[in-house]
């Protein structure tokens, strides 16, 4: 299993419109192989500013380097920074490999 985050902070002022623009885009992650599950996370808020993570999880990081060079990939960026930056700086990109994965029992 392989685990891709991006950390974005956002200042409040633009977290509406950053959720909109999530919420809103073609994801086109399904259209791959590997795919397993993606989460878009509000984490908390500082100093005026709102922390995000989207996260995705992959079979393998082999998957997960297909998705990034593929059109599907940059398909659903197509919009990223358009037409204004909403988030401060570049995103902080954070890898993983599982290296144990404990799911919940059977009812």
């Amino acid at each position: 299993m392989y685990l891709a985050m991006n950390r974005f902070t956002v200042p409040l002022e633009n977290a509406a419109e950053f959720e909109d623009l999530w919420l809103s885009r073609e994801s086109h992650l399904r259209d791959m192989a590997g795919f397993v599950a993606f989460d878009m996370l509000r984490g908390p808020e500082e100093d005026g500013r709102i922390l995000y993570a989207s996260h995705t999880v992959r079979e393998t990081e082999v998957h997960f380097r297909a998705w990034t060079g593929s059109e599907e990939f940059r398909a659903a960026h197509a919009r990223a920074g358009q037409p204004r930056k909403l988030h401060e700086g570049a995103p902080r990109f954070e890898g993983f490999t599982s290296i144990q994965s404990i799911e919940a029992r059977a009812a």
